[in-house]
């Protein structure tokens, strides 16, 4: 399909001369990493889910190399967290489904990025007709997220 086929969502986003600089110190300790990994950050259960694996991945199966980006601050600006992603060696989108909203989000102000999709909801068995994180239990929610975030681990 080429570019003439697509429709686009248009967003103006107003600019803020605001950088935290905390983000931005995070962002430049850890750019040397292999690994940036970007998540959905939907308030659905796909959407929870696939982030409590990001945090996991990221934090506690293999700090070492992976960082994990916020998707609002790497879309909203031009600072560090959208460098990880634009100079990332090995970018991973875990998407909660197959709406695949950070991957598009991120193309959006990266039109040549081409990050490896993970589709969360697709590596756990569970109701496909829940929808809120009020409709599971929260430790089913977080043995599906461990469950994810050690089948993405597998990958790296």
């Amino acid at each position: 399909m080429s570019d003439n086929n697509i429709e686009y969502e248009i967003a103006q986003i107003p600019k803020t001369k605001n950088v935290c600089p905390m983000c931005e110190t995070y962002a430049n300790h850890q750019a040397d990493k292999p690994v940036v990994v970007m998540c959905c950050e939907g308030a659905c259960l796909r959407g929870e889910i696939a982030r409590q694996a990001a945090n996991l991945v990221c934090h506690r199966l293999a700090p070492e190399k992976t960082v994990r980006i916020c998707l609002g601050g790497a879309f909203t600006k031009s600072t560090g967290q959208r460098n990880l992603v634009k100079d990332g060696k090995r970018v991973i989108a875990l998407e909660g489904c197959f709406i695949e909203c950070a991957s598009r989000t991120m193309k959006a102000v990266i039109p040549d990025l081409n990050p490896e999709l993970i589709i969360a909801d697709e590596l756990y068995d569970f109701d496909t007709n829940l929808f809120g994180i009020n409709e599971m239990p929260e430790e089913e929610i977080k043995q599906h997220a461990l469950e994810v975030a050690k089948k993405v681990v597998e990958i790296l």
